[in-house]
């Protein structure tokens, strides 16, 4: 089984490469080639610098990015060296760009408005508010987790998570006792809320594009969703501390949003809205809505500087996004779509088999690779490979390939971004610590999606 897993893991990180619209042209299979094995070996490698960057303190984006455009390139030139139809090497890259540019934008505008956000002391005034309350950080910690779960499905379980993170970071920034656990609960609960949810994560928008299920069919998942969430916090609270932050308020002014902060959030909002109606209704990149809400935050810029005299200095937010997150993104993804046209794809849907693994636990197994190579290139995976599933396995997978992400802490672009925004913090290693209790909350997730679909028989 573990075997199996495995390659399907190589097979399921590829697909999202090869999810460019329009017929392709067949390759050739040169897995069993010494392109084939060394694509594969320098992929491990640079996995395993990826995963211990704690340790050898080497950011994350330099191993990916190096191991993405590499590897292509040898591809390219095996490919000239034996004579063979090097339109289908441009023809992949085109496309692998494509998918590439529709994550990269994504999060580009995101950050911006994350970024401007800062500037404008939006989280300074929001940290002050809950501070002064005199909340506790195990209060907190439940505080941001909710809000984080109940966001996600509205505003996506990325940008929700990059908010969050960034509340946390300004509550606390030296107390790794309140922000590890604090940061993980923010993943688990931003990506458990963007489950049950057609556009909370870019995982379920897929599913939801793909006519796997309705909008209503999505949200019969809240119930596994929340509870799952909850035995995961419940279980991460006992790590942190029960004490009153070290602020001292009488020393501190009371923070005051600069002018144009609402209309900013308001904006941001929209812009989520573009985003999900520019793929959902005019059948665009999701990117497109994103890149048109910059677009109007730059106009808000313009007209702040005309009528006031000063905006919020947009490329100056701009040149403060994790420009590394993104490179991880670029590396990681060009990697797998050498893998993809390499051949690596052999038991995609092989696995579905009743006499293999069967849907149930194949659909399980997706969440565990989910946490080791993203959820989103895993999910693309399933959809491409199209296996026959009722209304239940797809819900079952949506959900599996959402929350198992949180397993790992690069295993969705919430924890990504939350490692972004926490570098030094939140990394690899500090969510291995805890992880435990990441897997416990899936597997009772798992199980309430059994008893409410295979015993109860709600939501089919």
């Amino acid at each position: 089984m573990l075997k199996l897993l495995s390659i399907l893991g190589l097979s399921s990180v590829a697909l999202l490469a090869a999810g460019g619209g329009g017929a392709a042209m067949v390759h050739p299979d040169i897995t069993m080639t010494w392109v084939g094995f060394l694509a594969l070996a320098i992929f491990v490698v640079g996995y395993f610098f990826i995963a211990t960057e704690e340790h050898y303190h080497i950011d994350k984006a330099k191993p990916a990015l190096l191991i993405g455009t590499f590897m292509f390139m040898l591809v390219a030139f095996y490919y000239a060296l034996n004579g063979l139809n090097m339109d289908m090497v441009h023809q992949e890259a085109n496309h692998l760009i494509l998918e590439i540019a529709g994550i990269f934008f994504f999060l580009f505008v995101a950050m911006t408005y994350i970024e401007t956000l800062i500037h404008m002391k939006v989280f300074e005034k929001l940290k002050y508010n809950l501070v002064s309350k005199g909340y506790t950080y195990k209060k907190l910690f439940w505080i941001t987790g909710l809000i984080a779960f109940f966001l996600s499905p509205i505003a996506d379980n990325l940008t929700t998570a990059l908010i969050l993170a960034t509340v946390l970071i300004t509550i606390e920034q030296k107390n790794k006792a309140f922000l590890v656990p604090g940061a993980i609960n923010i993943v688990v609960a931003a990506n458990a809320g963007g489950a049950w949810s057609p556009f909370g994560d870019i995982t379920t928008l897929m599913a939801w594009t793909a006519g796997k299920g309705t909008f209503v069919d999505f949200l019969f998942l809240f119930p596994a969703s929340i509870v799952g969430y909850f035995v995961t916090a419940f279980l991460l609270s006992r790590f942190v501390p029960d004490t009153v932050p070290d602020v001292d308020l009488t020393k501190e002014e009371v923070p005051v949003m600069h002018r144009g902060a609402k209309v900013v959030m308001g904006l941001g909002i929209f812009t989520i809205f573009s985003a999900v109606m520019s793929h959902q209704m005019l059948h665009l990149p999701a990117m497109w809505g994103m890149m048109f809400g910059l677009a109007l935050l730059k106009l808000y810029d313009y007209n702040l500087k005309i009528r006031h005299g000063e905006g919020f200095k947009i490329f100056e937010s701009i040149s403060k996004i994790e420009n590394n997150t993104l490179m991880f993104f670029f590396g990681i993804l060009a990697a797998v779509g050498a893998l993809y046209f390499i051949g690596w794809l052999a038991l995609a849907a092989v696995v579905y088999d009743p006499s293999v693994l069967g849907p149930t636990w194949s659909n399980i197994g997706v969440g565990f690779l989910s946490a080791i190579v993203d959820n989103i290139p895993v999910m693309s995976a399933v959809l491409k490979a199209s296996p026959e599933m009722g209304l239940d396995q797809w819900m079952l997978v949506t959900l599996t390939a959402g929350v198992g992400g949180s397993m790992i802490s690069f295993g969705s672009a919430a924890g990504v971004g939350v490692m972004g925004k926490l570098p030094g913090v939140y990394t690899f290693g500090a969510h291995m610590k805890y992880s435990w209790t990441v897997v416990i909350g899936y597997a009772v997730s798992i199980a309430v999606w059994y008893v409410q679909y295979q015993i109860l028989g709600i939501g089919h």
